[in-house]
C-alpha cells in the first residue's frame, strides 16, 4: 500500500490531513485496515465478489440464489503481480477472439511464448497484440480478423507480455 507521501502526490492533495481523511473513510467502509506497525493493508474483503452459484447459458431453468463463497478477482487473474499490468485495446485486429476496441486486457510479462497465445510484441519497431505463431523455426504474428494479414517480422519479433484475460464493462 503506498504511504500517506505517496498518496498526497498521488490524490495531489497539498497536505497529509486530506489524505488522512480519505484513509479514515477508507478504513470505516472496510476496505483497508492497518496491521500491528500502524502500516495500511488491504483488508479481507478487498478484490472479493460474492459467487452466488450458476447461470445457465442454454435453455431457461430456475436457479436458487444462494451465497456459495466469494471469489478474489485477484487471486484469480494474477499469478505473478509485480509482472502483471493492464492496457486498453486500441483496434479491431482480434475482434474474432472476442477483443475489441475500448477492452481491457491484463497481460504478464514475458520474453517467451508458446504457439497460439495471444501475445503483446514489438515487431519491426511497432507495438501489437497478435497470436504468437511457431512452426519449426519460422514465427508469425496472426490476426483474429479476416481483415487483415498475418505478420511476418523483417527485422525483429520481440514478445513483451502474454495476454491472461479480458475485460469488458458494458
Amino acid at each position: 500500500m503506498p504511504t500517506y507521501s505517496e498518496m498526497m502526490k498521488l490524490f495531489g492533495f497539498k497536505s497529509k490531513n486530506a489524505v488522512f481523511k480519505v484513509v479514515e473513510k477508507l478504513i470505516e467502509a472496510g476496505m483497508v485496515a492497518k496491521d500491528h506497525l500502524g502500516r495500511l493493508i488491504p483488508s479481507e474483503t478487498f478484490g472479493e465478489v460474492p459467487m452466488l452459484g450458476f447461470v445457465t447459458a442454454g435453455f431457461p431453468a430456475t436457479v436458487e440464489e444462494e451465497l456459495a463463497d466469494t471469489v478474489n478477482l485477484d487471486d484469480l487473474l494474477i499469478k505473478n503481480k509485480p509482472l502483471t499490468y493492464m492496457l486498453e485495446v486500441d483496434g479491431d485486429s482480434m475482434i474474432d477472439a472476442h477483443i475489441e476496441k475500448g477492452d481491457m486486457v491484463l497481460v504478464e510479462k514475458a520474453t517467451i511464448a508458446k504457439d497460439g497465445q495471444i501475445i503483446i510484441a514489438e515487431v519491426d519497431g511497432e507495438f501489437t497484440m497478435k497470436y504468437f505463431r511457431k512452426v519449426g523455426n519460422k514465427v508469425w504474428l496472426e490476426p483474429a480478423n479476416k481483415n487483415y494479414k498475418p505478420i511476418y517480422p523483417e527485422h525483429s519479433l520481440n514478445i513483451n507480455a502474454v495476454v491472461k484475460a479480458v475485460i469488458r464493462k458494458y
